[in-house]
């Protein structure tokens, strides 16, 4: 048994969106079995480890619920550009450099910048899953993702058929590669690059394995208005009609819903992935997501690749959301809590719709990823409360929108096989990895991915002119990059 104590804040995420002021948890295996009042739970359990959180604030840690990871290798190639525009720029730019090795340093660094923001699990689509899965679990998140279809090469220069069999062995895959528990997931890219007849594959081989699904949908006007020229419908209308939309699947974006699509979406229990720094830096619109709500679609938030919003900060998407949706409304109370009175549903704060909550959640991302299952292994985060300005009557809702800056975490996990230990997982390479992918030492891994292509010119942050330096000593190791400390040896988060 074991105690978190004396934590500054605690941020609960509970059905009564809950904020405890110097309150400590109790954990008991891989459950908490008791929330209260810091000195009163300490004099109750005097027979339970304690591990010291002054001056912490612990909440859940974030679920992403749409990102493409290993693009922390594309950040910044495709700037000033829509949605179009930027599938050019980037599926060039995967073809010539992102193969298995590219994705796997990709996920690697993308799983690192995870974790330091808080997010301990990622719904993620990206190419090569095998190799992306593999870097992002020996880092240490929990990594949902799944081989990705087009109906064409794609930037992977794929057949069907390949993609097919990637799929039917996606299991096994997953078996070996190990890491903690995800369900088995399938990515479509979008119903404008996946056409209805290959959806129905899809549609059919997920009902065999009972595998999630995540796709693409609705992202800008002018998908819309290609998926019709191409496929005779709107996205989401394919979806239904192919059978993905019965599988209730996370819909990355959704911007563009009309009402009847708002309607079947939430009829069907799928969900949405609300991602605004993507949306907005690539002008695809803003997403009125407290109208999603209102209709009873589930609404989680993600951060898109790291070429379409820059980052993989949940706590800016967080904040985004928030004021975002008082722009949409028009309204800057667009999020509080209504009357209770009101007819309409009541507000989630926004914190909850980006952490994990307990299995028993009804409407948050930890449920749309369709697997209770995950919530089996406790995790939580904890942040320094300096990172944060909070007013006096602190809310769940005011952690979003009163950040001074994206704190750095501390992961804290169960392991189920030894539940009276609890392992800190810090990233004890944090420092040599952002050295050894330094952009002039990328270009060495970047030039040995692209090594079949030399015909391809280098874009300018390759940094082509400056000769790659010697691979240092320190180098990322093929095993987990994270630590366990002992009990209780630890400080602030840092």
């Amino acid at each position: 048994m074991i105690i978190l104590h004396n934590a500054r804040y605690v941020v609960t995420c509970n059905a009564e969106d809950m904020v405890l002021e110097f309150a400590s948890l109790v954990i008991e295996g891989t459950e908490i079995i008791e929330l209260g009042p810091a000195q009163v739970i300490k004099e109750k359990y005097t027979f339970a480890q304690v591990i010291d959180f002054t001056d912490q604030l612990l909440m859940p840690g974030l679920v992403n619920l749409h990102t493409h990871l290993p693009m922390t290798l594309l950040r910044g190639v495709a700037e000033n550009v829509d949605l179009q525009g930027f599938l050019e720029l980037v599926w060039a730019e995967e073809a010539r450099i992102m193969d298995s090795q590219g994705t796997y340093l990709g996920a690697r660094l993308g799983a690192l910048e995870s974790l330091l923001g808080g997010t301990t699990t990622a719904l993620d689509m990206y190419l090569h899953p095998a190799a992306n899965h593999r870097g992002a679990v020996e880092v240490g998140l929990r990594h949902v993702t799944g081989p990705v279809f087009f109906s064409f090469p794609g930037p992977d220069n794929l057949t069907w058929d390949a993609r097919m069999l990637l799929a039917r062995e996606w299991p096994e895959t997953l078996r070996e590669i190990g890491g903690p528990y995800v369900p088995l997931t399938l990515t479509p890219h979008a119903p404008l690059t996946v056409n209805p007849a290959n959806l129905k594959e899809i549609a059919e081989l997920a009902v065999e394995q009972g595998a999630i699904i995540t796709v693409h949908a609705s992202e800008n006007i002018s998908e819309n208005e290609d998926t019709v020229a191409a496929h005779g419908d709107r996205p989401t209308h394919l979806l239904d009609t192919t059978g993905i939309l019965d599988l209730k699947p996370v819909l990355a974006h959704g911007v563009h819903l009309d009402e009847s699509e708002r309607h079947l979406i939430a009829s069907k229990g799928a969900c949405v992935a609300h991602c605004p720094g993507s949306n907005l830096k690539l002008a695809s619109g803003a997403a009125d997501f407290v109208q999603y709500r209102e209709d009873g679609i589930t609404v989680g938030l993600g951060t898109d690749g790291s070429s379409s919003s820059n980052d993989l900060d949940m706590f800016a998407v967080m904040r985004l959301t928030a004021n975002l949706a008082r722009l949409v409304r028009n309204d800057p109370a667009a999020i509080a809590s209504p009357p209770a009175a009101a007819a309409s549903p009541p507000a989630v704060p926004i914190p909850k719709m980006a952490s994990t909550s307990d299995a028993s959640a009804a409407s948050f991302a930890l449920t749309a990823l369709a697997s209770s299952t995950l919530a089996l292994m406790f995790s939580c985060i904890a942040f320094s409360a300096s990172a944060f300005a909070l007013p006096p009557a602190f809310s769940a809702l005011a952690a979003s929108s009163n950040l001074v800056c994206a704190p750095r975490a501390t992961i804290v996990s169960l392991s189920p096989a030894d539940a009276e230990s609890v392992a800190i997982r810090r990233p004890s390479g944090v420092q040599r990895a952002h050295a050894a992918f330094s952009p002039r030492k990328m270009h060495a891994a970047q030039s040995s991915c692209s090594a079949g292509n030399p015909d391809r010119p280098s874009k300018r942050f390759f940094l082509p002119s400056s000769p790659p330096p010697p691979a240092p000593s320190s180098a990322l190791p093929a095993s987990s990059t994270f630590a366990t400390a002992p009990v209780g040896d630890f400080g602030a988060a840092g």
